[in-house]
């Protein structure tokens, strides 16, 4: 499995569980909700069966408080552990408690008068983790003719049973069970639609990548070409800076514009005149002024180039020199670009080692014996102590490789640092 699959498997995993885990909770509310109201329309139903089995018996006549106190206790045992009826104006007229009742009934957290015709409740917890709900049922509003209108209210506490609230939670659990269900299924059918369109989307990235990667080989050609050189002494400065930033821990866009500058640190060179770039002999300060000029010329072809962008510090700053005696900025240490000061090392170090149509390589030994005595003028020292122990076998792997084999070695970091 890619690491996109799995990426993709553990995120759709992970958002089926958070799914169900709010589910549950969602579930456990509206269960809980559901099974208030239920009380609410049985205290309702209750109430106006109650009302009416006793609306000829005014409750002020002599029996009146006692077909009333019946009443309350019709209400206590089954539906409520506590029921009590009181007046509009909130005198309590009768009271019925079951056992349990009488247990929480000093527990329960006190109210004001309610006088509306609109039932409502209350759920509390108590302090031994009991489950209450009162529920509050006006009587008056339930009167069909003009007996019983100084009824006010029922109040009715009812203790949720430990059988009740299992049955909640197993509502809850199973409604949470089929939506984590559906969550997987949907996943399920998703996963390799998501891999389809990943694996589309990927094809055509790598499409765009190597378009890219291969004009950046052309440009780097052509500018090798004109300057009467081989295309592998791009290879092998691109190489070795990669290898350095490895060692200084580069990596992602940053590692990919050190590699794309490097190769194209030169690209300027493109726009100095033939009789310049190619002159046999030394060139004067006006020549040599033009020459210059091929830094500014580079950054303006990278920085119209959108994914080149990165490529620009090499190719602004790759003559800059770390006591500041380089052009065209005159930077000085940390000012330049850690990128540039890699390359700076690489370029240097291949150009001394490599055979030119104008000179013979160096021995290895001479070529650092040069580069650590511009240590601290030339070059950033702290990337000098990592370069030096790597040099070695840097120009053992390079010795007598040809563009072909050079160019492979370079592949070999592009695949590792473009395509991962």
């Amino acid at each position: 499995m890619t690491n996109f699959k799995q990426k993709a498997a553990i995120r759709i995993g992970c958002a089926s569980l958070i799914l169900a885990i709010i589910s549950s909770v969602f579930a456990w509310y509206i269960s809980k909700e559901n099974f208030e109201k239920s009380i609410i329309s049985l205290a309702y139903e209750e109430s106006h069966r109650l009302i009416m089995h006793h609306k000829s018996i005014d409750q002020k006549s002599d029996n009146g408080e006692t077909v009333i106190q019946q009443g309350v206790q019709t209400l206590t045992g089954g539906l409520f552990d506590i029921a009590e009826i009181y007046d509009v104006n909130g005198k309590k007229l009768a009271e019925s408690l079951t056992a349990e009742g009488k247990k929480i009934e000093d527990q329960l957290p006190e109210h004001v008068f309610l006088n509306t015709n609109k039932s409502e409740y209350e759920s509390v917890t108590l302090a031994n983790g009991e489950w209450v709900l009162t529920v509050f049922v006006p009587l008056h509003s339930l009167t069909e003719t003009k007996l019983n209108t100084d009824l006010g209210y029922l109040e009715g506490v009812r203790i949720v049973p430990e059988w009740q609230k299992k049955q909640i939670f197993q509502n809850s659990f199973i409604v949470s069970m089929l939506v984590s269900l559906a969550a997987l299924l949907c996943g399920m059918i998703i996963y390799p639609i998501v891999v389809s369109l990943s694996k589309e989307n990927e094809n055509k990235t790598l499409e765009i990548l190597n378009s890219h990667i291969a004009m950046m080989e052309s440009l780097g050609r052509a500018i090798a070409k004109r300057d009467s050189d081989t295309g592998a002494h791009n290879y092998r400065v691109a190489w070795i800076a990669a290898k350095l930033g490895e060692e200084v821990g580069l990596s992602g866009g940053k590692m990919q514009s050190l590699i794309a500058g490097s190769f194209l640190h030169d690209v300027g060179k493109i726009g100095i005149p033939d009789a310049i770039l190619l002159k046999p002999g030394k060139l004067s300060e006006s020549e040599f002024a033009v020459i210059r000029t091929h830094v500014q010329q580079g950054e303006e072809i990278v920085m119209g180039m959108g994914w080149l962008d990165g490529a620009n510090e090499v190719v602004s700053a790759h003559h800059e020199k770390w006591d500041g005696s380089g052009y065209p900025r005159a930077l000085k240490h940390e000012e330049i670009p850690l990128s540039a000061r890699i390359f700076a090392i690489a370029d240097v170090f291949d150009a001394l080692s490599s055979k030119r149509p104008y000179k013979e390589p160096m021995p290895y030994e001479k070529v650092m014996d040069i580069l650590k005595k511009d240590t601290g003028s030339h070059f950033d020292a702290t990337l000098m102590r990592l370069f030096v122990p790597m040099s070695k076998g840097i120009s053992e792997k390079l010795n007598g490789l040809n563009e072909d084999k050079v160019r492979e070695l370079l592949e070999e970091r592009v695949r590792q640092h473009f395509y991962t």
